[in-house]
């Protein structure tokens, strides 16, 4: 088992380097309004120094999209009701550098799934950089997803975290101290403040240490993989003070296709 001795200091540095900022002020306004604890009866899984086993496949369910305000492009949220927990489906991110193919995991994260499928239909993602490339030790990653290519954008809603945060009891210390996510992830960035998810993701290029609290959707395949560290491997501009930039070499999503998995 992997066993990670990372100061809380520093698992809050990771935190800051993956923030999906607000589209709007009212975010943080409307995140605020649903952060009060909720008593529950989950058992946290035991710490490893992994990602916990993901979930399988249920029934459907409810997902909620609030209001955030203004999103960077105008988009029609998903729908909230009935919403599959199992079915396979594959994205096909076409890029400037190669196509990205993603498994996508309804099983563990239905309203992410369910809400990127959606801004991949209306085509939200079509023409827009992957604005942040981060090359540390300890977190590889290309983050994606903001039409403004500035990190403050989003689609004018905002929802949970699922899988694996969803997993621990409310207020479990334990979401604050790093696991690995694997080469290959696909996770969801946030503010840090519930309901807080948008359109903003990264892709993990190498294993990085994270605290639970990024919602993992999707899986890249090798080839995806291999366009990524294509990108990473020029390097970053330094240009953000949490840490990482602007990849040197600038990688567009030309367009994103989402179907069932191949046979």
């Amino acid at each position: 088992m992997i066993r990670l001795r990372t100061t809380l200091a520093a698992v809050a540095g990771l935190t800051l380097l993956l923030t999906g900022c607000s589209d709007d002020a009212s975010t943080d306004t409307a995140a605020a309004s649903s952060s009060s604890a909720i008593a529950d009866d989950r058992q946290s899984p035991a710490y490893t120094g992994e990602l916990p086993e993901r979930p399988s496949g249920g029934d459907p369910v409810s997902c909620s999209y609030t209001p955030t305000g203004d999103g960077a492009r105008e988009v029609t949220p998903p729908a909230s009701e009935d919403v599959a927990t199992s079915g396979a489906a594959t994205a096909q991110i076409a890029t400037s550098g190669g196509v990205i193919g993603v498994d996508l995991d309804r099983a563990a994260a239905p309203c992410t799934v369910n809400s990127f499928v959606s801004l991949a239909e209306q085509g939200y993602f079509d023409d827009t950089p992957c604005h942040r490339l981060v090359t540390s030790p300890g977190l590889q990653v290309l983050q994606c997803g903001d039409p403004t290519g500035t990190g403050t954008g989003g689609p004018g809603y905002g929802f949970d975290t699922e899988y694996p945060e969803n997993l621990y009891a409310a207020g479990d210390a334990q979401l604050r101290q790093a696991v690995i996510y694997p080469r290959g992830t696909v996770a969801m960035a946030n503010t840090g403040r519930p309901g807080s998810n948008g359109s903003q993701f990264f892709l993990v290029y190498a294993d990085s240490q994270l605290p639970p609290t990024y919602t993992v959707f999707g899986t890249v395949d090798e080839a995806g993989l291999a366009v990524i560290e294509e990108v990473a491997a020029e390097g970053d501009d330094g240009s953000m003070a949490a840490g990482g930039g602007a990849p040197n070499r600038s990688v567009q999503i030309e367009s994103v296709t989402v179907g069932p998995e191949a046979p």
